[in-house]
């Protein structure tokens, strides 16, 4: 397995760029949010990678930090997620977004993704909650929004409010508030709207 890359970037070509290592080239797609982090052609650079062997190819994947790297492998494990669509993911959302979203379980955000119907976000945010925040380094309270807020949304869920009311009123509630004043503050503010 090849776990990391380091050479000279000589080419860049959204997705895949191509990284000299001791006169070897390698083709590396990555997603944008590293693309755009990336060097000036000629100089050094160095990726966490996942090598993807399949029948008919070796693909090589490449990320500008091991958050990324591991919610990568993450990614596709999940049934019905591949390579390509876990790095179109990782290209539109960020991994603190993605955890964000995962928190508050917001198919939304999910379903913006290109290639990501309501029916995979769904599996998506099923197949992650709870497993993200150990993997990443980061727990899920220290995650935007963190697991008060996660409570709440479910408690206005299970009261019988869509999840776009749900959402609407989670915005209007202090981050760090308990889920009790929580789930109060957010009635309080449904009942206004």
């Amino acid at each position: 397995m090849i776990g990391r890359i380091h050479g000279i970037l000589l080419q860049k070509t959204p997705p895949t760029i191509l990284v000299d290592c001791h006169g070897v080239g390698y083709e590396i797609d990555v997603p944008m949010g590293t693309f755009y982090n990336l060097p000036s052609i000629g100089e050094q650079v160095t990726l966490f990678t996942h090598l993807s062997v399949r029948e008919d190819a070796h693909l090589l994947y490449g990320f500008g930090s091991l958050d990324e790297h591991a919610l990568f492998r993450q990614l596709i494990r999940i049934s019905g997620i591949g390579a390509r669509t876990a790095l179109s993911l990782l290209s539109g959302m960020s991994a603190a977004e993605i955890i964000q979203a995962v928190t508050l379980q917001d198919t939304a955000r999910f379903s913006r993704i290109p290639g990501i119907g309501k029916k995979t976000a769904e599996r998506l945010l099923l197949e992650l909650k709870g497993k993200l925040g150990a993997d990443l380094g980061i727990s899920q309270s220290e995650a935007p929004g963190g697991d008060n807020l996660a409570d709440i949304l479910n408690a206005l869920l299970a009261l019988g409010y869509s999840s776009k009311e749900a959402n609407a009123a989670l915005k209007q509630i202090p981050a760090d508030s308990a889920v009790s004043d929580g789930i109060k503050l957010a009635l309080k503010a449904l009942s206004k709207g």
